[in-house]
């Protein structure tokens, strides 16, 4: 009895594989102008508007006398070399202002209370 289940169910099995469909990849090389540049070209379009759209660059736009939609409609015009460069000046601002001065100050304290204050 066992067997002739055991027998069954490959035999279900077998036509089972052999039914299912196998396709036929191909592979080809790309060259790297078409890698993605449409998806960078909007993310880099997408950080330097979220950047202008933050409420103490727009009110450092009314101080200088710029309003933050024509900065927008500047952005929009502007082509995609030019603002994956400004992006790029965006990233590399410094989130806090502090640099790493601030971390090394932090371990300063730590380490002399550390050594001096725990004995």
């Amino acid at each position: 009895m066992k067997s002739a289940l055991t027998n069954v169910i490959c035999r279900f099995l077998a036509v089972a594989l052999m039914m299912l469909p196998f396709h036929n990849g191909q592979a080809g090389m790309i060259g790297t102008d078409q890698v993605n540049t449409d998806g960078t070209a909007q993310s880099d379009r997408a950080v330097v508007l979220n950047f202008l759209s933050r409420a103490q660059t727009a009110s450092e736009f009314q101080a200088l006398g710029l309003d933050a939609q024509a900065a927008m409609d500047r952005v929009a015009a502007m082509t995609d070399d030019e603002v994956s460069t400004l992006a790029g000046k965006v990233n590399a601002v410094p989130a806090g202002g502090v640099g790493p001065a601030a971390g090394l100050l932090v371990l300063l304290v730590f380490a002399t209370w550390w050594f001096g204050f725990r004995r």
